[in-house]
C-alpha cells in the first residue's frame, strides 16, 4: 500500500460524485489502508489536496483505534501528527485524529506536549491540546481537560474558543460538580460562544444563571 495508491484509488471514487467525495468515502478508504506504512501517511499529509490530507489523519486515527498496533508505531503515529502539524491546518482534520492518535498516545506518559500545545503560537496547535483530552475523558480522567482549558480560556480563536467549550461540557458529564465550579471561577470573563457550548446540556434554568453572570 502507497500513497500513490491510495489517491488513485480515491480518484476513481470521485468519478461517482460531482460535488465532491463525501467524507464517509474517504473515512472507509482511509480504514481499508490501516496496513500502509506510516512514512506513506506523511506523504499524504503534506498533500496539497485537502482530501488527501483528510485521508491521512483518518489512517493515523484507524491505526491508533486499532488493538493490534504495535506500542513502536503508535509512537509513530504520535511522531506524525506532532512533527507535521503545520499540514493539519483546519479543525476537521485535528478532531479527526487528535483524541486517539494523540491523547490515546500521551495517556499514560508525561502530558508536557500537550501542554506545549496549549501555548503554540498556532490555534490549531491549541485546538488539538484540548481535543486530545478527549481520550481521557473516556477514561473518566478530566483532570487535563480542566487544566488545558484553563490555560485557553481567554483565547482569541474561534475554533478554540468552540472547542474548549465542547470539550469541558463532556467532561462535565463526568464529574458535573467540577465543571460548575469551573464555570463559577469564569463564566464572566469567558467568551461568550465558549460558556454557550459549556452550558448546553444544562437545565434552562441553570443555563440561564451562567449566561446572566456575564451581563
Amino acid at each position: 500500500m502507497t500513497a500513490k495508491e491510495f489517491i488513485e484509488t480515491l480518484k476513481i471514487i470521485g468519478q461517482d460524485y460531482s460535488e465532491g467525495i463525501p467524507k464517509r468515502e474517504i473515512f472507509l478508504l482511509a480504514k481499508e489502508y490501516q496496513q500502509i506504512p506510516v512514512f506513506e501517511v506523511v506523504k499524504l499529509l503534506k498533500d496539497k489536496n485537502e482530501n488527501h490530507r483528510l485521508g491521512a489523519v483518518s489512517i493515523l486515527d484507524w491505526k491508533a483505534r486499532n488493538k493490534k498496533t504495535s506500542k513502536e508505531e503508535r509512537k509513530e503515529l504520535y511522531r506524525a501528527y506532532i512533527d507535521n502539524h503545520h499540514w493539519i491546518d483546519n479543525w476537521g482534520l485535528v478532531d479527526r485524529a487528535a483524541p486517539y492518535v494523540v491523547g490515546g498516545y500521551l495517556y499514560d506518559k508525561d502530558k508536557k506536549d500537550l501542554y506545549d500545545l496549549a501555548k503554540s503560537k498556532n490555534p490549531m496547535e491549541r485546538r488539538s491540546a484540548i481535543v486530545s483530552t478527549y481520550y481521557f475523558i473516556r477514561k473518566n480522567d478530566i483532570e487535563h481537560t480542566f487544566k488545558i482549558a484553563d490555560i485557553l480560556i481567554n483565547d482569541t480563536d474561534e475554533y478554540v474558543q468552540k472547542a474548549v467549550g465542547s470539550w469541558i461540557r463532556e467532561a462535565g458529564k463526568r464529574n458535573e460538580e467540577t465543571l460548575k465550579a469551573f464555570l463559577n471561577k469564569h463564566a464572566t470573563k469567558m467568551p461568550r460562544i465558549t460558556l454557550r457550548y459549556a452550558i448546553e446540556k444544562f437545565d434552562k434554568e441553570t443555563r440561564m444563571h451562567y449566561l446572566n453572570l456575564t451581563n
